[in-house]
């Protein structure tokens, strides 16, 4: 019990056991079963070779011969997605701009009522096929990044990338049915951050980049079979 608060585990006593009889060795605890989980369904192998699992029923959890290279990147990966908004900003080109100052700072860093937009493809891109220039992102009107590394689109939630579902989502809306409007940069005066969305976009380009350095970094998928 913490400040009245009891702590729950979604990790099974009978996980636990069965974790501890496959890795007698290991001295396990529940937060590393959690961990193991979380590096494993990280792995692009677990990933490829799961694919028809993984859309039909839940995941099937196999013992691996590196159990603590997955407990290890599963941490590394948790307190990176869980810290998401207090990470270091990746320095963009145009990050450190400055506005007026002041209760004016919340205008100049808003996000407007259509989506911020990729750059226009350079020559060498469009000849490549490439309809857009995704080291490029227009904010609003005024803020403009750049140097977004290409690599950083690997870190994808669902059929996007992290960074395209902050494009996504971080604009105003008005729901046409109800004229409810979706005003995001409510929460940059919650927080009374004004640079909040925009510093979150950095962040975020931070995050994408450690997680694929992270998973690149996970060893070969053996699943043990005497387990």
């Amino acid at each position: 019990m913490v400040d009245g608060y009891r702590r729950i585990d979604n990790i099974t006593d009978e996980a636990l056991a069965a974790f501890s009889a496959a890795y007698p060795n290991e001295s396990l605890s529940k937060d590393d079963i959690f961990n193991y989980v979380y590096g494993l369904l990280h792995s692009p192998e677990y990933r490829e070779n799961y694919a028809a699992d993984i859309k039909k029923m839940l995941p099937r959890i196999p013992f691996v011969m590196d159990f603590r290279a997955f407990v290890d990147a599963g941490k590394q990966l948790a307190e990176l997605h869980l810290g998401y908004e207090t990470v270091e900003p990746y320095p963009l080109e145009g990050l450190d701009v400055s506005g007026p100052g002041g209760e004016a700072d919340y205008a100049f860093f808003a996000v407007r009522d259509k989506k911020m937009a990729f750059g226009k493809p350079t020559a060498e891109q469009k000849a490549a096929g490439l309809r857009h220039d995704r080291s490029v992102i227009h904010y609003n009107d005024r803020i403009t990044l750049r140097g977004i590394p290409e690599e950083a689109y690997r870190y994808m939630l669902g059929s996007r990338s992290a960074i395209e579902w902050i494009i996504d989502r971080y604009w105003v809306k008005t729901d046409k049915a109800s004229g409810i409007v979706n005003d995001p940069n409510n929460w940059s005066r919650e927080v009374g951050d004004p640079r909040y969305i925009v510093d979150l976009l950095a962040r975020v380009v931070t995050v994408s980049l450690e997680t694929i350095r992270v998973v690149d970094s996970l060893p070969p998928l053996y699943v043990r079979h005497d387990a």
